[in-house]
């Protein structure tokens, strides 16, 4: 049993059962002993991989939209590069080096800013990009950016942000949240939800559910996704956002937890382990249009492959090693594929911005 495992059970014996975002942001952001407080996660001997360690490819495809987004603007100077959740800082790192090469004016332009809550992974992300020489600066929240025209890219931000979670039971929605079960194990229970019902569910056009249906919402992540498009609105920019989720809403558990590349418990051994869930795309979309903004969204895969993925692994190939192209052809695969293991599907990415931008692959469909 971790210390927060023997915290959480106190607060669960004074207090009740405890929803599942404030057990979740205990897990991942309590400031002693939380999983991003603590652990490295990033990369092989870590509890995940995400995109850009796949890959330079994929920052550098990103750092290319980035370049054109900002043409689309009008060039806009000065510019904020920012990164919300930039983990280990390869992604704005190899954007920054991507934006060296295409186009100098707006590196001379852009001011990068990172959107960290963690203190020592903000430290980290800071070194990564000492070798830039710009004027890199850190806020703990988009509403600390200042006024002006930014560009912002989240790479598996909002997967980490709290849920709550709604199940359907004997004709009822109740609402789980973790409780003390047999032997003192951590356990999920159902009970009437506190507050009431979410707004959707509320709706009488939601579907029809059927016994043991469930709901997920993150007002929180509502609110990042607010945040994000009421800056853009306010101040012009673009913004894109990668994770994995569904382009639909749609009832589901997709509640997990990752611990050295596996799957876990997330009740089991608090803050040593990556808790997640699912993005609702169109859940977003609605947020950043209520904002004031447009919002569209596709597949990572599609996005990639819009881009030119397959001119630049080849590109990179061309005089590499018969075993290094393979490692090539691998990397684009995992980022753009199908098929099992693969992100191209699961994946999904939105862009956002205050007028629709004419760039691949959103071309009138949105932003």
């Amino acid at each position: 049993m971790t210390p927060l495992d023997g915290r959480i059970r106190e607060e669960i014996a004074r207090d009740g059962p405890m929803r599942l975002d404030r057990f979740w942001n205990l897990c991942l952001f309590d400031p002693a002993e939380g999983y991003y407080s603590r652990r490295d996660p990033f990369g092989a001997a870590g509890d995940f991989v995400t995109a850009p360690g796949i890959s330079q490819m994929f920052g550098e495809l990103v750092g290319a939209w980035i370049v054109a987004a900002w043409r689309a603007l009008g060039s806009p100077s000065p510019v904020l590069l920012a990164e919300a959740g930039p983990g280990d800082g390869t992604l704005i790192h190899d954007m920054l080096r991507t934006v060296r090469q295409l186009d100098p004016a707006f590196m001379r332009a852009l001011k990068p800013r990172l959107v960290e809550r963690s203190d020592r992974l903000a430290a980290r992300q800071i070194e990564r990009l000492a070798s830039f020489d710009l004027p890199v600066r850190r806020v703990r929240a988009i509403g600390e950016l200042e006024a002006w025209p930014t560009l912002l890219v989240a790479n598996e931000l909002l997967d980490a942000v709290a849920i709550r979670q709604f199940e359907f039971r004997s004709g009822a929605w109740g609402e789980r949240v973790v409780t003390r079960g047999p032997a003192d194990a951590l356990a999920f229970e159902v009970r009437p939800p506190a507050g009431g019902l979410p707004a959707a569910l509320a709706d009488p056009r939601a579907p029809q559910a059927t016994e043991g249906d469930v709901f997920e919402v993150s007002p929180e992540r509502d609110r990042i996704v607010a945040d994000i498009a009421s800056h853009l609105a306010s101040h012009g920019g673009a913004a894109l956002a990668f994770d994995y989720g569904h382009l639909r809403t749609a009832y589901g558990d997709t509640l997990q937890a990752l611990r050295s590349h596996q799957r876990s418990s997330p009740l089991a051994d608090c803050g040593q382990a990556d808790i997640t869930s699912h993005v609702d795309f169109a859940q977003a979309r609605r947020i950043a249009e209520a904002c004031g903004c447009t919002a569209a969204a596709t597949t990572q895969g599609a996005f990639l492959l819009a881009l030119g993925l397959r001119e630049r692994a080849g590109a990179l190939g061309a005089a590499a090693t018969e075993a290094t192209r393979a490692d090539i052809v691998r990397a684009a695969r995992r980022l753009a594929g199908d098929g099992e293991g693969e992100m191209g599907v699961l994946f999904k990415t939105l862009a956002v911005s205050p007028r629709p931008l004419p760039l691949p692959p959103f071309e009138g469909s949105g932003a």
